[in-house]
């Protein structure tokens, strides 16, 4: 094949080696704007694992590029006086400069040729190539050139960074903040060479126009950063190569994700993007020149399994997308969380949190390292750090004994103390009879109460016979139901160790439908036991267009109704001795829907702004609280984003969340979405703990995280980051009523206690995961 790689970096010289390797019947060019043995920026980093896949496939160019490389494993936190290290974490730091040369040496000792001081226009200029690699980087003239078939989708973030270079030497991977009067700056600090290292600093737009530097030059830049981060450099100079640069050197990040990566043009040469031009990982992962090696890897395997002739271009290039799309995306999306941790850590975590968790929470940014992975990477650093939290908690330990994982941790609110951070969501079993819990709830909840967690939800509850979502809804609104109750709530107290909450809701436009399992969201029928009653909410909806009733608008008679049955249920859930009360403002419910704009039209003093449609439900709240007894703690569940345009966003959530904090609440409960069918959720692990991380930090209340958390790794990540103080598990609870105690088995931890009549189980169990984990 006539293979043509426009773009000399990383993916073009290292696909063309690999494939002139493959077959030296290839005639291949490497096309290069620089001059030979010339390029731009510092030092590149990536992972062990990279290094194991060249190894593999090119050992030659592995050997050289580990010759030159430093390699570390500790990374080293600078903040508020304070210095931090933990290791293991595995990083490979080169010279750009000197890893392009290795490349350059390798491909001409293989016989690709290179050509130098080419600036490519077109792929056209090459239209006698069976295959032409766009490895021609973030601003590609080729994606440019079909953008309407690769369809690139770019954004620019808000944060401003500069890439600079000193000749101080650091023996790890430094992260430095420094806060002036405008705000905080970080630097990420690697070495990559003997001489030399990579300085990069980065702050917020705001805060880089407050200093002026947007009206600095170069010059003035360094100057300005060689004083900022004076005490950290001890004298030592910044220095930048990027003097092709007109003006500022500093510049905002552009995310690229392409939704096809290649094409056939007229001449009928086949066109692939590659690396930067295809798709770019944040510095803060340091994925970039990674995913370039690693595409030119796979695109290189899929030849030698396919055939590397002409005619097998076109399967091997819809394969190779295929192949490469999911693990670049799954590396871009950790790379985002990675990149929005630094360009939201001057507003949510470094003023908020101490030293200590600053540097948990920076290690863990991206959600790929879990508290476990920590484990595994420092031992020591983590077992360090469980001991710090698990004393701020109020655990005093001897050291010869065990550190306690944070989710073991004791939580206290009000009057109230949680033996650990695990919470039985609130999960709707559509059970109960004329709004009574019965015998099937004793026996759910009381399972659950022994099942280990510190704080068990009873289902949604309704105020009123209108207020339920099915008539299998439990209820509040007479003596007999709250009597129902008190038997359930003293059985678990008598039996566990576990707290019980009461959350109480009205389920406005969504309610009168059938049980889950009849027809979810579904209107009664006629043969149903019980008819449909009428629907109220803020305004006039249907929750399914075309199918389910339509609510009226509620009136000031209305308000004042539904406000004295939330009171009057208050009170039978005190009398029935409930620890906890929530009020349910979230998923589209009668509350909700005053809150989200999606479901509130009014046009009165409850519609419009955000303060204004928060009135209702803040009113509600108040009346609430005034009645629940005042040395028990009292959340609010909210749907922290509807998932629609123009509904309510995690910002948004910020504010309502504060609004509730002014009014009393203790915590804020932070689900989403149910608010509107036309949401498009993205789902994943852990997919809402970022909207409790943010009303955490920015609201500054506790909070609950929701949401696919279904193992003690995910809870113990969450708590210990400061994302969350408590974690809400539902569905693994109902497939495991003892989902706690399983937990706390599985990653060793002896000292939860079990239930009297099950004790003989605990060892058994316990060794069971033990033997388990000691397997190879």
């Amino acid at each position: 094949m006539r293979i043509t790689c426009i773009g000399g970096g990383p993916a073009g010289l290292y696909f063309g080696l690999l494939m002139k390797k493959l077959n030296p019947a290839h005639d291949i060019t490497v096309v290069e704007r620089n001059k030979p043995y010339d390029t731009f920026g510092w030092g590149v980093v990536f992972s062990d694992a990279t290094m194991e896949n060249m190894r593999a496939w090119d050992p030659e160019t592995a050997a050289e590029i580990q010759e030159a490389f430093n390699h570390w494993d500790d990374i080293e936190l600078h903040f508020k006086g304070r210095a931090i290290r933990s290791g293991g974490h595995g990083f490979v730091g080169i010279g750009r400069k000197k890893l392009l040369n290795i490349l350059q040496a390798r491909c001409e000792a293989l016989g690709v040729k290179l050509v130098f001081e080419c600036d490519a226009q077109s792929d056209e200029d090459y239209a006698d190539s069976d295959l032409i690699i766009a490895s021609d980087g973030i601003n590609s003239r080729i994606r440019g050139r079909y953008a309407e078939v690769f369809k690139p989708d770019i954004v620019t973030r808000p944060n401003r960074y500069i890439w600079l270079g000193t000749h101080k030497n650091y023996d790890a991977f430094n992260f430095l903040f420094e806060k002036t009067e405008h705000g905080w700056f970080q630097a990420h600090v690697y070495k990559f060479d003997e001489q030399t290292t990579t300085f990069i600093v980065e702050c917020p737009e705001h805060v880089w126009l407050a200093h002026g530097l947007d009206q600095a030059d170069q010059e003035q830049s360094i100057a300005f950063c060689e004083q900022l981060f004076a005490k950290n450099l001890q004298g030592a100079k910044l220095m930048t190569n990027a003097r092709h640069l007109r003006g500022s050197a500093w510049l905002n990040f552009q995310r690229v994700v392409c939704e096809q990566w290649s094409l056939q043009n007229r001449h009928g040469s086949h066109v692939v993007l590659m690396g930067d031009a295809v798709h770019t990982a944040h510095f803060a992962i340091g994925s970039g020149t990674k995913l370039a090696i690693e595409d030119a890897i796979e695109l290189t395997r899929l030849f030698k399994e396919q055939g590397d002739e002409a005619g097998h271009i076109p399967q091997v290039l819809a394969d190779y997308q295929a192949a490469r799309r999911i693990e670049t995306l799954r590396l871009q999306n950790a790379a985002w969380n990675a990149m929005e941790w630094f360009e939201v850590c001057g507003l949510r975590y470094c003023d908020q949190l101490d030293p200590e968790q600053f540097m948990y929470s920076m290690l863990t940014r991206s959600q790929r390292i879990s508290h476990e992975n920590l484990r595994l990477r420092d031992k020591a650093w983590l077992e360090g750090y469980e001991r710090w939290f698990a004393a701020r908690a109020g655990l005093e330990r001897d050291p010869a004994q065990p550190a306690v994982p944070p989710m073991f941790t004791p939580y206290t609110l009000r009057s109230v103390t949680l033996k650990n951070r695990v919470v039985v969501s609130p999960m709707a079993q559509y059970s109960a009879v004329d709004g009574i819990a019965g015998d099937y709830h004793l026996v759910h909840l009381g399972a659950r109460a022994m099942g280990g967690a510190g704080l068990v939800f009873a289902e949604m509850t309704c105020v009123s016979p209108d207020a339920r979502i099915t008539p299998g809804c439990p209820g509040l609104w007479t003596d007999a139901q709250g009597a129902a109750w008190k038997r359930i709530v003293d059985w678990a107290h008598t039996h566990s160790d576990a707290k019980m909450a009461i959350q109480l809701g009205h389920a406005g436009a969504k309610g009168s439908t059938r049980r889950a399992w009849d027809g979810i969201d579904r209107p009664l029928l006629e043969t149903d036991t019980e008819p449909n009653w009428p629907l109220i909410s803020a305004s006039p909806q249907q929750y399914l267009e075309g199918v389910s009733q339509t609510s009226h608008a509620m009136t000031r008679a209305d308000m004042d109704r539904v406000k004295a049955d939330f009171v009057a249920a208050t009170q039978r859930a005190a009398a029935a001795g409930f620890d906890w009360l929530e009020l349910h403002c979230a998923h589209g419910y009668l509350l909700s829907s005053f809150i989200s704009p999606l479901t509130n039209q009014r046009s009165d003093e409850y519609g419009g702004s955000l303060e204004n449609r928060l009135r209702y439900p803040l009113e509600v709240f108040a009346a609430v609280r005034a009645a629940w007894p005042a040395q028990l703690p009292m959340s609010v569940r909210i749907s922290a984003h509807d998932w629609v345009e123009g509904g309510i966003t995690p910002a948004d959530a910020v504010l309502i969340a504060k609004a509730f904090k002014a009014a009393g609440a203790d915590l804020i409960d932070c689900s989403s979405g149910q608010v509107s069918k036309q949401e498009k959720i993205s789902f994943g692990r852990m997919f809402q703990t970022p909207f409790a991380d943010r009303v955490r930090q920015e609201a500054g209340i506790p909070t609950i995280a929701v949401g696919a958390i279904s193992e003690a790794d995910h809870v113990n990540s969450i708590i210990a980051a400061g994302r969350a103080d408590l974690c809400a598990v539902a569905r693994p609870h109902l497939a495991n009523p003892a989902w706690t105690l399983t937990e706390a088995a599985k990653i060793g931890f002896t000292e939860l206690g079990w239930p009297k009549q099950y004790r003989s189980a605990k060892p058994q169990m316990e060794s069971l995961f033990a033997r388990a984990k000691a397997q190879p």
